[in-house]
């Protein structure tokens, strides 16, 4: 019940799009020929005229549209009809072009703002995480640390934490022996090998069974992610170097050891990169009976957990007068939107790779279980950030999308003349053919994802 739910809230959605372009149209006295439910690609599952509009439900149900005379070859209305869209000024157009983006950020206030009066709370997207137990085995350093349960996390490494997993972000980070060294600690390793043993060269392979003094081994430095990747906004990329599997199998050969008899398969440098590659400390400052406390540096293992189970709990921001629910609302869209616009940046630059990228099968299961395990309000919540998201990705400016045909208009008013109707049709017909193969691509991953339980 809960995904037949969701599947209703983003038909409606998309119907909200569409009857925005409709609705502006018939304002202005454009005559609007179809109203499109799915896209036109396969069979048409229902069609009826209403008045003097057809509408159709098609089975390709990713997506709607509303069509006007113009886009009929055998239309009956003359050509100079100011009933014909083509034939309107240019801001007339550009309103219905962009009604389908207005009613979808109208419909995403509506629901937060109707979140706001009836939950009387709205999230804050801010998370207070307590310590719930120590779940480590015996000697791990976690033990020593000093953490106890009840324990409220307020910074790790310096960053202040207002995230549920940024614990999880530091601690896989930071694992032991990950094969990455620091290229400052290898510098500082190489030159304390050198001063130890004057005699051998850096860069030579050193002489078999020559006997190589090493230094006390240091830990890796402690990592500093940003905010915006604790947030969950970009993924965490170091600037690392990797050991090559030589250098690793002398890393293991040398754990602890004070000194090291050569092989004759090693230099110096070699063996300062498989003394740097050891242990990265986390540093967890917590709140604890109103006072701050400064823990013991934990280690995470090699799998990258340190062994502590936690709770985190939701910062709500309570809506229950009228302009509580007004700004907590305006609040809540501006961070939504901060969100989305952010991540579209980043998915076009490349640094979220596009098999992360997720459409409308992942949606409807993510939103189902939304609803099922948080409730009803929460995926309200998500409906109106995914009308949000629809509003955006509509509005870019590529062809055979909203922003496409908004950016030909505005081409056309800075001219004073229309750009080419032939060349449009050719440059949107080739964009919506990438636009089904990217959307098959795209619901192809989702089930992929869910094939394979990774979501």
């Amino acid at each position: 019940m809960s995904i037949v739910i969701m599947i209703l809230l983003l038909s409606f959605l998309v119907l909200v799009h569409e009857a925005g372009h409709f609705f502006a149209a018939r304002a202005l006295k454009i005559k609007v020929s179809k109203f499109g439910f799915g896209l036109p690609i396969g069979p048409t599952l229902w069609s009826k005229k209403i008045g003097d509009v057809e509408v159709l439900i098609h089975a390709f149900l990713l997506g709607g549209y509303v069509s006007f005379p113009d886009d009929e070859k055998d239309c009956d209305i003359p050509v100079d009809s100011q009933e014909r869209f083509i034939n309107r000024p240019v801001w007339q157009r550009m309103i219905v072009i962009s009604a389908g983006v207005i009613a979808n950020i109208i419909t995403a206030f509506v629901f937060v703002l109707l979140t706001a009066f009836v939950w009387g709370k709205l999230p804050s997207g801010q998370y207070e995480v307590y310590i719930n137990k120590i779940a480590a085995a015996k000697g791990q350093s976690v033990w020593d640390s000093g953490i106890q349960s009840g324990d409220r996390v307020l910074k790790i490494n310096g960053s202040d934490i207002k995230s549920s997993y940024a614990l999880t972000i530091y601690s896989k980070n930071s694992k032991q022996n990950d094969g990455k060294v620091d290229k400052d600690l290898v510098a500082k390793n190489l030159d304390s090998l050198k001063k130890l043993n004057p005699k051998i060269e850096e860069n030579d392979l050193i002489k078999e069974n020559t006997i190589v003094l090493l230094p006390e081994k240091q830990d890796e430095a402690a990592l500093h992610i940003d905010d915006e990747i604790l947030k969950g906004y970009a993924l965490y990329k170091d600037n690392q170097e990797s050991l090559s599997d030589k250098q690793i199998k002398l890393r293991d050969a040398i754990l602890e050891k004070k000194e090291y008899i050569s092989d004759g398969k090693f230099t110096l440098n070699d063996i300062a990169y498989a003394l740097s590659d050891g242990k990265r400390p986390v540093n967890i400052t917590v709140l604890r009976e109103g006072k701050l406390v400064e823990l013991k540096p934990i280690y995470p293992n090699k799998d990258g957990l340190i062994g502590i189970m936690i709770e985190a709990k939701e910062v709500l921001m309570p809506t229950k007068t009228i302009p509580q629910a007004i700004n907590g609302t305006f609040k809540y869209l501006w961070e939504q939107t901060y969100m989305l616009v952010y991540g579209l940046w980043q998915l076009f630059t490349g640094k979220i790779p596009i098999k992360d990228l997720h459409g409308i099968v992942v949606i409807t299961k993510v939103g189902g279980d939304v609803i099922q395990n948080s409730g009803f309000f929460s995926g309200l919540l998500l409906t109106a950030m995914i009308s949000l998201d629809l509003a955006l990705v509509n509005f870019l400016p590529i062809p055979a999308l909203d922003g496409g045909h908004f950016m030909f208009l505005l081409i056309e008013k800075l001219r004073g003349k229309p750009v080419d109707e032939e060349a449009i049709n050719k440059v949107s017909s080739v964009f919506f053919i990438l636009l089904i193969i990217f959307m098959i691509f795209v619901v192809f991953n989702d089930i992929y994802a869910l094939v394979l339980h990774k979501l």
